[in-house]
């Protein structure tokens, strides 16, 4: 067993429960590229000793271009069986199970997948690795900027990654209760944002905030701030959150999730269920064949969707 981009919380999980069942468990640094590099540790119960709390991965992580070429999977699963290693363990999102899939078809190496995104987009699952901490971090740092927009009475329009997806902004936007949320499923309609902004104001509402996902068809935080200011005479001011979303100590949800997904992950190995994602559905833990995960598409919540714009 071995892991690419492996969290703290995953990786101690699929370590344990793979020596719990008897198996020796491997570690590749910098996932792909430490694959085709024969970069790869053996991994002992305390070399994953007190790394719950932690965020980032111990293993490290890296974007591989050569894992993009036959070659590169090639020298991928040499490694592999040079080792001895007989199954993957992949953590990630839709780029890291693309690659595990080629993996899987080309050379015969069983992989499973374990969805880990703050993107939150990968089908087969209710909520992804990471969704949850990236959701209260984002939560935490526009509450801070509310508590200046109110002061100063100002109008803020607050960026949250989601190059395609509005899944972070969404929950975001409703639990700090931002004016609007604009994400990429739905049309934008700047007029109506500016009216319902403007009847704030009027109402003596001080304080206002826009959440955005950085891949609104709109545009991003700058680009509607300019709109707003060019179009429709609304000044305003831009707080991009950037990488902080993706970084800090786990929330216990993502603890937890984290721990029952790694252990299902050496289970399904176990039962010869590769190639697959291990997700959890109505809180149940599920298995869905690996290609489903990118090519089904994932849908915002239509309820949450009318929260976000009726309870504005």
């Amino acid at each position: 067993v071995t892991f690419r981009n492996a969290g703290p919380q995953r990786l101690r999980a699929v370590v344990r429960t793979g020596l719990l069942r008897g198996l020796r468990v491997f570690g590749a640094r910098r996932g792909y590229e430490g694959l085709i590099a024969d970069d790869i540790l053996e991994l002992e119960s305390g070399d994953v000793s007190n790394i719950i709390h932690r965020g980032g991965t111990i293993l490290h992580a890296a974007r591989c271009p050569g894992f993009m070429e036959v070659s590169g999977r090639t020298a991928a699963a040499d490694s592999l069986r040079g080792r001895g290693i007989e199954g993957l363990v992949v953590i990630g999102g839709d780029g890291s199970f693309r690659g595990a899939s080629l993996l899987s078809r080309e050379q015969g190496v069983q992989v499973i997948g374990v969805p880990g995104t703050i993107d939150n987009d990968l089908w087969g699952c209710d909520r992804t690795i990471g969704f949850d901490t990236a959701v209260n971090t984002a939560i935490e740092a526009i509450d801070r900027v509310k508590d200046t927009a109110s002061a100063h009475d100002r109008l803020f329009i607050i960026e949250v990654m989601g190059r395609h997806t509005g899944f972070l902004a969404l929950e975001a936007g409703i639990a700090v209760g931002a004016e609007a949320v604009m994400v990429p499923e739905t049309p934008t309609d700047l007029g109506s944002v500016c009216r319902t902004v403007r009847n704030r104001i009027d109402s003596g509402r001080t304080g206002n905030i826009l959440v955005v996902a950085e891949g609104d068809e709109a545009g991003n935080a700058v680009t509607m701030a300019r709109k707003l200011r060019e179009e429709h005479g609304i000044e305003s001011h831009v707080t991009i959150l950037g990488h902080v979303q993706r970084g800090g100590s786990p929330t216990a949800s993502d603890r937890v999730l984290a721990t029952r997904l790694g252990w299902a992950a050496v289970e399904a190995l176990l039962d010869g269920a590769s190639p697959c994602i291990v997700g959890e559905v109505d809180n149940e833990v599920v298995r869905h064949p690996l290609a489903d995960s990118w090519t089904r598409k994932k849908e915002l919540d239509p309820f949450l969707i009318r929260l976000s714009e009726e309870l504005d």
